[in-house]
């Protein structure tokens, strides 16, 4: 997601609204249940995730083109329909070569990539028998069904993952959102950050002895400077090498901000990726407002290829959004569409926007196929 206005959102204390201060009730109970300390992964999947309370599972509006909408960011399905116009191209493709026809989208936001990419496949003559989506939240689950209303029998909602997949998995956003352990760099060990309830009530991070640590060899810990933060993705991972298991024919393509491992971890990257998204602007804090702000950090594409690689997957490639999109005929779309259609989809391939940040990363089981998504610039040799 990216905010519609870059600037930080002001430090001042919480807003007095009732999700915050019963989310934040909830959390200091779970910090007492926990002895005291909570770890941030934890933290996160409460204030995301908490039934009725989290950001993803209460009734707040998050997407949107503009923080009057009452929304906090933009996707890129909101934010032009060429967008599923255009990876259903490489859906079609992939639902040919593995004769299939089936769809399966995890965390499917307000539906809108959903009814772009039924309404291109429709049109291109591979209509998906079944539309079958995954996603925690009530509320979106509710509104997806509205949006998608016009394609029943076709669309049905999913409480876990199938047995077995046959078909095409999309996620838009997916890997992001699932929470991350956060770990800091003494300059001699790798602590793990954690929530505590300060003594004027308030929450604040400490950092504790843990047995967690980057990716990166031990050797090279000295590259870091002392107060480095960093994030791991073991939930990411989990989740690909679940997919690996259930994933019998087709492709999987996610779609998601983030780096190889290399720019990821980089020593001058000292602060982490942990981001926040409130009314279109961003904000570093986390502990602010829980339950009424996104928390996301972005992906460690290095570490979900090896994820999928070590269970039996074949990377069919990664690249750019902007790469990809190109590869998959955007550009003639753009050809057929208006001017504020095309200053809309622009955004999509532009470098400074979502072209470069965006990243796309598909597997295969199997030998895999020439995936047209990446037909060129493939980077799957950075990783």
């Amino acid at each position: 997601m990216i905010p519609t206005d870059p600037t930080a959102a002001s430090a001042a204390a919480p807003d007095t609204t009732t999700i915050a201060d019963a989310m934040l009730a909830r959390v200091r109970q779970a910090i007492a249940d926990a002895g005291g300390w909570l770890p941030f992964d934890r933290y996160m999947s409460l204030a995301l995730y908490e039934p009725g309370l989290g950001y993803y599972a209460n009734d707040r509006r998050k997407f949107g083109t503009m923080p009057s909408q009452g929304s906090d960011f933009v996707t890129a399905p909101e934010l032009s329909p060429l967008f599923g116009r255009t990876l259903a191209r490489q859906v079609a493709q992939a639902l040919e070569l593995s004769g299939t026809d089936a769809v399966i989208e995890f965390g499917a936001g307000s539906g809108a990539l959903a009814e772009q990419l039924i309404e291109t496949l429709d049109a291109l003559g591979r209509p998906p028998a079944r539309y079958q989506i995954v996603d925690l939240s009530g509320s979106l689950r509710a509104r997806q069904a509205e949006r998608l209303q016009r394609f029943a029998p076709r669309v049905e909602w999913l409480a876990r993952w199938p047995d077995e997949i046959h078909g095409v998995l999309v996620a838009n956003e997916l890997l992001d959102a699932m929470p991350v352990p956060l770990l800091q760099w003494t300059g001699q060990d790798w602590l793990q950050r954690g929530v505590v309830v300060a003594d004027d009530g308030r929450l604040r991070f400490e950092d504790r002895p843990g047995t967690e640590r980057p990716p990166t060899p031990p050797e090279q810990d000295d590259r870091f400077i002392p107060g480095t933060v960093v994030e791991i993705h073991p939930q990411a991972e989990a989740f690909v090498r679940t997919l690996a298991s259930h994933l019998k024919r087709g492709a999987a393509f996610f779609i998601d901000y983030g780096f190889p491992e290399s720019e990821y971890y980089h020593p001058q990257r000292t602060g982490g990726t942990l981001m926040c998204h409130h009314l279109h602007k961003a904000d570093t804090d986390p502990l602010v407002l829980p339950g009424e702000k996104d928390i996301t950090t972005h992906v460690n594409f290095t570490g979900i290829a090896l994820a999928g690689q070590d269970a039996g997957l074949m990377v069919l490639g990664y690249t750019s959004q902007a790469n990809f999109l190109i590869n998959c005929g955007l550009i003639d779309l753009l050809g057929a569409a208006d001017l504020a259609q095309r200053a809309m989809a622009h955004r999509l391939i532009a470098e400074h926007e979502m072209g470069e940040l965006f990243k796309v990363i598909g597997f295969a089981p199997g030998e895999g196929f020439d995936a047209l998504g990446f037909t060129a610039g493939d980077r799957s040799h950075m990783l």
